[in-house]
Protein backbone atom coordinates (compact mmCIF):
# COMPACT_ATOMS: atom_id res chain seq x y z
CA UNK A 1 0.00 0.00 0.00
CA UNK A 2 2.60 2.60 0.98
CA UNK A 3 4.25 1.68 -2.49
CA UNK A 4 1.31 1.99 -4.65
CA UNK A 5 0.68 5.40 -2.61
CA UNK A 6 3.99 6.86 -2.54
CA UNK A 7 3.82 7.60 0.45
CA UNK A 8 6.78 8.80 2.59
CA UNK A 9 4.36 7.46 5.84
CA UNK A 10 4.53 4.47 6.64
CA UNK A 11 0.93 2.69 6.29
CA UNK A 12 -0.97 -0.04 8.53
CA UNK A 13 -2.90 -2.11 5.48
CA UNK A 14 -6.22 -1.07 6.53
CA UNK A 15 -8.90 -1.57 4.06
CA UNK A 16 -11.50 1.53 3.22
CA UNK A 17 -14.35 0.02 4.96
CA UNK A 18 -12.28 -0.91 8.18
CA UNK A 19 -11.36 2.03 8.28
CA UNK A 20 -14.67 4.04 8.19
CA UNK A 21 -16.16 1.23 10.48
CA UNK A 22 -13.53 2.53 12.98
CA UNK A 23 -13.78 6.00 12.47
CA UNK A 24 -17.77 5.77 13.03
CA UNK A 25 -17.43 3.68 16.01
CA UNK A 26 -15.04 6.31 17.98
CA UNK A 27 -17.29 9.23 16.18
CA UNK A 28 -20.21 7.77 18.11
CA UNK A 29 -18.56 6.46 21.69
CA UNK A 30 -16.80 10.47 21.61
CA UNK A 31 -19.40 13.02 20.47
CA UNK A 32 -18.43 16.41 19.13
CA UNK A 33 -20.91 19.44 19.54
CA UNK A 34 -19.80 22.11 18.26
CA UNK A 35 -18.23 23.08 14.59
CA UNK A 36 -14.83 24.60 16.62
CA UNK A 37 -14.36 21.31 18.18
CA UNK A 38 -15.17 19.34 14.85
CA UNK A 39 -12.33 21.44 13.24
CA UNK A 40 -10.20 20.86 16.30
CA UNK A 41 -10.06 16.69 16.04
CA UNK A 42 -9.95 16.71 12.55
CA UNK A 43 -6.38 18.85 12.21
CA UNK A 44 -5.29 17.10 15.73
CA UNK A 45 -5.64 13.85 13.82
CA UNK A 46 -4.26 15.01 10.61
CA UNK A 47 -1.33 16.88 11.74
CA UNK A 48 -0.24 14.03 14.49
CA UNK A 49 -0.42 11.44 11.95
CA UNK A 50 2.43 9.17 12.21
CA UNK A 51 0.20 6.58 9.69
CA UNK A 52 -0.96 6.77 5.97
CA UNK A 53 -4.53 5.63 6.94
CA UNK A 54 -4.57 8.28 10.41
CA UNK A 55 -4.80 11.48 7.60
CA UNK A 56 -7.83 9.09 5.91
CA UNK A 57 -9.63 8.98 9.30
CA UNK A 58 -9.21 12.81 9.52
CA UNK A 59 -11.03 12.82 5.91
CA UNK A 60 -13.44 10.50 6.70
CA UNK A 61 -14.01 12.25 10.13
CA UNK A 62 -15.16 15.04 8.08
CA UNK A 63 -16.85 13.80 5.46
CA UNK A 64 -19.51 11.85 7.94
CA UNK A 65 -23.09 12.32 7.36
CA UNK A 66 -23.87 13.89 10.54
CA UNK A 67 -21.10 16.66 9.91
CA UNK A 68 -22.96 17.77 7.28
CA UNK A 69 -23.73 20.81 8.51
CA UNK A 70 -20.19 21.62 9.63
CA UNK A 71 -18.72 21.76 6.13
CA UNK A 72 -19.51 25.48 5.22
CA UNK A 73 -17.22 28.29 3.80
CA UNK A 74 -15.87 29.09 7.42
CA UNK A 75 -14.14 25.53 7.45
CA UNK A 76 -12.43 26.11 4.17
CA UNK A 77 -9.34 27.34 5.80
CA UNK A 78 -9.19 23.77 7.50
CA UNK A 79 -9.95 21.80 4.38
CA UNK A 80 -7.46 23.94 2.75
CA UNK A 81 -4.41 23.38 5.36
CA UNK A 82 -5.71 19.46 4.39
CA UNK A 83 -4.91 19.92 0.97
CA UNK A 84 -2.21 22.09 0.30
CA UNK A 85 -0.40 19.65 3.03
CA UNK A 86 -1.83 16.28 1.84
CA UNK A 87 -0.52 17.14 -1.67
CA UNK A 88 -1.52 13.87 -2.70
CA UNK A 89 -4.23 12.39 -5.23
CA UNK A 90 -5.55 9.76 -2.35
CA UNK A 91 -5.82 12.86 0.45
CA UNK A 92 -6.47 15.98 -1.98
CA UNK A 93 -9.26 13.79 -4.25
CA UNK A 94 -11.68 13.21 -1.58
CA UNK A 95 -11.42 16.49 0.14
CA UNK A 96 -12.14 18.41 -3.27
CA UNK A 97 -15.06 16.21 -5.17
CA UNK A 98 -17.01 15.58 -1.66
CA UNK A 99 -15.88 18.10 1.15
CA UNK A 100 -15.51 21.14 -0.87
CA UNK A 101 -18.30 20.33 -3.22
CA UNK A 102 -20.52 20.16 -0.15
CA UNK A 103 -19.42 23.79 0.87
CA UNK A 104 -20.30 24.70 -2.52
CA UNK A 105 -23.75 23.53 -3.14
CA UNK A 106 -24.23 25.46 0.39
CA UNK A 107 -22.77 28.99 -0.59
CA UNK A 108 -22.26 28.83 -4.60
CA UNK A 109 -21.69 32.40 -5.06
CA UNK A 110 -18.73 32.98 -2.75
CA UNK A 111 -17.45 29.41 -3.19
CA UNK A 112 -17.58 29.85 -6.66
CA UNK A 113 -15.54 32.49 -6.55
CA UNK A 114 -12.70 30.83 -4.16
CA UNK A 115 -12.57 27.91 -6.67
CA UNK A 116 -11.97 30.74 -9.11
CA UNK A 117 -9.09 31.99 -7.14
CA UNK A 118 -8.03 28.28 -6.56
CA UNK A 119 -7.56 27.62 -10.08
CA UNK A 120 -4.97 30.19 -10.29
CA UNK A 121 -3.25 29.50 -7.46
CA UNK A 122 0.65 28.45 -7.10
CA UNK A 123 0.11 25.86 -5.40
CA UNK A 124 -1.09 23.07 -7.88
CA UNK A 125 -3.33 20.86 -5.56
CA UNK A 126 -5.40 23.69 -4.94
CA UNK A 127 -5.81 24.48 -8.35
CA UNK A 128 -6.73 20.25 -9.33
CA UNK A 129 -9.37 21.13 -6.78
CA UNK A 130 -10.87 23.66 -7.98
CA UNK A 131 -11.12 21.90 -11.12
CA UNK A 132 -12.60 18.77 -9.28
CA UNK A 133 -15.30 20.45 -7.18
CA UNK A 134 -18.06 19.89 -9.16
CA UNK A 135 -17.64 15.65 -10.43
CA UNK A 136 -20.29 14.80 -8.14
CA UNK A 137 -23.01 17.23 -9.35
CA UNK A 138 -24.13 15.98 -12.91
CA UNK A 139 -26.83 17.75 -13.90
CA UNK A 140 -26.14 20.46 -11.85
CA UNK A 141 -22.61 21.47 -12.36
CA UNK A 142 -22.40 25.00 -13.33
CA UNK A 143 -20.60 25.00 -16.07
CA UNK A 144 -19.39 28.29 -16.69
CA UNK A 145 -17.85 27.70 -13.31
CA UNK A 146 -16.14 24.74 -14.52
CA UNK A 147 -14.65 25.94 -17.50
CA UNK A 148 -13.55 29.02 -15.48
CA UNK A 149 -11.42 26.32 -13.60
CA UNK A 150 -9.76 24.24 -16.46
CA UNK A 151 -8.96 27.69 -18.39
CA UNK A 152 -6.07 28.60 -16.40
CA UNK A 153 -4.75 25.40 -16.55
CA UNK A 154 -4.94 24.44 -19.91
CA UNK A 155 -1.05 25.03 -20.58
CA UNK A 156 -0.10 22.78 -17.60
CA UNK A 157 1.95 20.20 -18.14
CA UNK A 158 1.49 18.52 -14.64
CA UNK A 159 0.44 14.79 -15.34
CA UNK A 160 -2.52 15.71 -12.26
CA UNK A 161 -3.85 19.00 -13.74
CA UNK A 162 -4.22 17.26 -16.91
CA UNK A 163 -5.69 14.66 -15.40
CA UNK A 164 -8.11 16.42 -13.35
CA UNK A 165 -9.48 18.50 -16.65
CA UNK A 166 -10.42 15.07 -18.15
CA UNK A 167 -12.05 13.67 -15.44
CA UNK A 168 -13.81 16.53 -15.08
CA UNK A 169 -15.42 17.07 -18.45
CA UNK A 170 -15.84 12.67 -18.23
CA UNK A 171 -18.20 13.71 -15.67
CA UNK A 172 -20.23 16.29 -17.44
CA UNK A 173 -20.65 14.01 -20.40
CA UNK A 174 -22.64 11.80 -18.48
CA UNK A 175 -24.88 14.73 -18.33
CA UNK A 176 -24.49 16.61 -21.71
CA UNK A 177 -21.84 14.36 -24.10
CA UNK A 178 -22.51 17.21 -27.02
CA UNK A 179 -21.50 19.66 -24.97
CA UNK A 180 -17.95 18.03 -23.92
CA UNK A 181 -17.56 16.77 -27.64
CA UNK A 182 -18.14 20.88 -28.51
CA UNK A 183 -15.73 22.02 -25.93
CA UNK A 184 -13.16 19.48 -26.84
CA UNK A 185 -13.62 20.21 -30.47
CA UNK A 186 -12.87 23.95 -29.58
CA UNK A 187 -9.93 23.54 -27.65
CA UNK A 188 -8.30 20.63 -29.18
CA UNK A 189 -5.20 22.42 -29.59
CA UNK A 190 -5.31 23.37 -26.39
CA UNK A 191 -6.15 20.35 -24.35
CA UNK A 192 -3.42 17.80 -23.82
CA UNK A 193 -3.95 14.26 -25.21
CA UNK A 194 -4.31 13.11 -21.48
CA UNK A 195 -7.08 15.56 -21.41
CA UNK A 196 -8.94 14.37 -24.81
CA UNK A 197 -9.07 11.14 -24.22
CA UNK A 198 -10.25 11.23 -20.37
CA UNK A 199 -12.92 13.53 -21.52
CA UNK A 200 -13.84 11.62 -24.46
CA UNK A 201 -13.62 8.16 -22.98
CA UNK A 202 -17.40 7.53 -22.47
CA UNK A 203 -18.59 9.64 -25.04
Amino acid sequence: MQAYLKSKMPCHGLTAAMLRQIVRRRAAEYPVRTRAEWERVALTLWRQATFREERHAAIEFIRLRSFRPYRVLASVPVFEEMIVTGAWWDLVDPMATQVLGDVLEDEPRRTSALMRRWSRDADMWKRRSSILCQVAFKADTDLRLLYDCIEPNLADHQFFIRKAIGWALRSYAWTDPREIKRYVKANRARLSGLSVREALKNV
